[in-house]
């Protein structure tokens, strides 16, 4: 869980910068080196590869405070504090603007922590329109949260994220203040691990259990008509008692996958969990879970094999459950950091050998296959009923995946 130079200071810039497409069909180009100077030097842009979905996506950010609790981060803070992000279904609207990959903010201070030159890296946008309303013909819709590795942000898993969306998904992605590595607030107040990052992964686990528990409540008051904004700001229309609070589903990379156990274990509103390279930390590992369950992990860092902790959850787990390894891929392999970094680093002078141990051997377009069809398949079968082969056993389209019930 812990994010190296290349995790932190990559991966933070990463989504808001880089040109890429759907199959990454222009890895093999050489990009731009953070080198070139001059008029030549032109700037880069992400485009984020489309959903596959047939629903139009629509987003809102949501200013969420915690009068009850003090941040467990940043003492001297009263009240805590969180950024989340809903994505959903929305009904045709062109003229609202794309929602940026991540706030321009947060995006500069990734730029000046990284030392990118300035005006070299430009902010992508992704394909959810800011406000739109959302479209009501799908009836109410499950709802999936999010929760991002270690000093990372919600913006990582926007592509896991709208897919889910374009799918008929609620998901709801969440920044866990001072733990994640740049969160924005409404009017551009940007709020900083103080630290520069989390080492206390056990304490984190546990913010982030109660942060969930927070944000579930609040959606609960939002789908009974309530604004939980803290600025009052409009909410897109139609989210009235659109979401169904009997079917949600939670999952996360790294320490997300860790945050999405732990909460599962502090509120039983979570119906089917889902880690992605993520340990298991605290009680949930011995006490385990009689909920749905599925381990997704890689050959190297912290897996099945590895994790003595990660062993004893699943041994202790009694609903169903499914271990897949994904064959070449490391533990960046998941979330837009598969696409981005590849291409991100020659900018910053990272050497082939640290991209490689971040992202893994297996091609891109596999990855991305792998995260566009798995999480939904889960999330498909355990809160809408819908079987899907490639949870029954190997399949002839994932040679890479490997399963153990």
């Amino acid at each position: 869980m812990h994010r190296s130079r290349l995790m932190i200071g990559v991966t933070a810039v990463l989504a808001a910068v880089v040109t890429t497409t759907a199959g990454a069909a222009h890895a093999d180009a050489p990009p731009k080196t953070a080198g070139s100077a001059g008029p030549a030097a032109s700037p880069v842009r992400l485009v984020l590869p489309a959903p596959t979905g047939p629903h139009r996506i629509g987003t809102v950010a949501l200013h969420l405070v915690d009068g009850s609790r003090r941040d467990p981060w940043v003492p001297t803070v009263r009240k805590r504090e969180l950024m989340v992000s809903l994505w959903y279904p929305a009904r045709k609207s062109e003229r609202r603007p794309l929602a940026p990959w991540m706030p321009a903010s947060a995006a500069e201070r990734y730029f000046r922590d990284v030392g990118v030159p300035p005006g070299r890296l430009l902010p992508g946008t992704t394909h959810g329109r800011q406000g739109a309303p959302l479209d009501g013909r799908l009836g109410r819709l499950p709802v999936v949260l999010y929760s991002p590795g270690a000093n990372a942000s919600r913006s990582y898993g926007t592509g896991v994220v709208e897919e889910l969306a374009s799918r008929g998904y609620l998901v709801v992605t969440i920044d866990h203040t001072y733990d994640a590595a740049v969160v924005e607030f409404p009017g551009g107040r940007v709020a900083k691990n103080p630290g520069g990052e989390i080492t206390d992964y056990a304490k984190a686990a546990r913010v982030r259990a109660e942060d969930v528990r927070f944000v579930l409540n609040e959606l609960t008051a939002l789908n009974a008509g309530r604004n939980p904004d803290a600025e009052a700001r409009p909410l897109p229309s139609g989210l009235r008692g659109a979401l169904d609070l009997k079917r949600i589903g939670m999952f996360g990379h790294s320490l997300g996958g860790a945050s999405t156990s732990s909460a599962m274990y502090a509120d039983r509103r979570i119906k089917a969990g889902l880690g992605l390279d993520g340990a298991v930390i605290g009680p949930v590992a011995g006490a385990g879970l009689d909920r749905p369950y599925m381990v997704v992990d890689t050959p190297g860092k912290g897996g099945m094999s590895t994790n003595p902790a990660l062993r004893t959850f699943w041994s202790n787990l009694r609903g169903w459950r499914l271990h897949l390894t994904v064959k070449g891929a490391a533990h960046n392999s998941f979330g837009d950091d598969v696409q981005l970094i590849p291409l991100i680093a020659p900018l910053i002078g990272l050497a082939p050998e640290e991209v490689a141990e971040s992202v893994g051997a297996i091609p891109t377009a596999r990855a991305l296959a792998f995260q566009r069809a798995y999480p939904r398949a889960f999330f498909d079968l355990h809160l809408r009923g819908k079987r899907s082969p490639l949870l029954e056993g190997p399949a002839p389209g994932f040679p890479e995946v490997t399963y153990t019930r």
